[in-house]
């Protein structure tokens, strides 16, 4: 009789992680007017800090004072609604950088799939990653501007729920393109 290997455990860490940014706007709805601002800020630091990878920890150091510094002026919350802003701008900052190295950030995911990428497969995807870097600007103008001049409420909307349907539609729009023209080539 063989016996049956079990694939290790998905790590809960990074998972839970991804659920608590993803569900970020809803959780300081429900939680800035019975709170406060300032708890759910210490625990984005303390989030935003244990997931920094080992070369960066310095900048733990940085999100301390940046939150400390919102907190004394005043802007607790704005320190809390400034979470998607900094995602976009990193996401943003992530992949324009991809554009200045040999392989951009879409071209090494399509080359898990497909490691032999055509030229025109090459081409398409540095498109595809300046679309991205795009819409991170743009969703970025967008978080940034309902963090600085919108209702709790309304920037909730947009941050946990109209920009992940954006996302969810350029995901959709270019899989749509990517089908017509692999059927073209």
């Amino acid at each position: 009789m063989h016996s049956l290997r079990r694939a290790p455990p998905l790590s809960r860490g990074p998972m839970l992680l991804g659920l608590l940014g993803l569900a970020w706007p809803l959780l300081a709805l429900l939680l800035v007017p019975l709170i406060g601002p300032w708890p759910l800020l210490v625990a984005a630091v303390a989030l935003a800090c244990w997931r920094l990878p080992a070369g960066r920890k310095h900048w733990s150091v940085l999100l301390g004072l940046a939150a400390l510094l919102t907190t004394q002026l005043g802007h607790a919350e704005l320190g809390v609604r400034a979470w998607p802003v900094i995602v976009n701008a990193t996401l943003l900052s992530v992949f324009a950088w991809s554009l200045r190295q040999p392989q951009s950030m879409i071209e090494r995911l399509a080359r898990r799939q497909e490691p032999d990428l055509p030229p025109h497969g090459v081409a398409y995807t540095r498109r595809v990653t300046q679309v991205w870097c795009v819409f991170f600007l743009c969703n970025g103008a967008a978080a940034l501007w309902t963090a600085l001049y919108a209702d709790l409420a309304t920037w909730s909307l947009y941050n946990g729920g109209i920009a992940y349907g954006l996302c969810a539609l350029l995901f959709a729009i270019e899989w749509c393109v990517r089908q017509r023209i692999r059927r073209r080539s």
